[in-house]
């Protein structure tokens, strides 16, 4: 099974719980990525996807474990494919 505009939006928004938890804003973020702030708003919304290397900037922008980071999005792809 491909993913869904759903499994999007859902690994977007545990994206936006890392952020979050990290204490750092959209606006904060999309400064640090040097993006607009419509850039984080729409992967995390599901309307936009990042490859990889994306990934790995933004979540070295946020300043989370990204082991951890990709280990936990592994687990919530994992959930939505059942």
């Amino acid at each position: 099974m491909w993913f869904t505009p759903k499994d999007h939006k859902a690994l977007g928004a545990h994206l936006a719980e890392v952020r979050t938890k990290a204490g750092v804003s959209q606006d904060e973020l999309a400064k640090r990525l040097k993006k607009p702030q419509s850039f984080i708003s729409s992967y995390e919304g599901g309307q936009r996807r990042l490859d990889l290397l994306e990934l790995i900037k933004v979540i070295g922008a946020i300043g989370a474990d990204a082991k951890k980071v990709v280990r936990d999005l592994v687990d919530v792809a994992a959930r939505l494919d059942r």
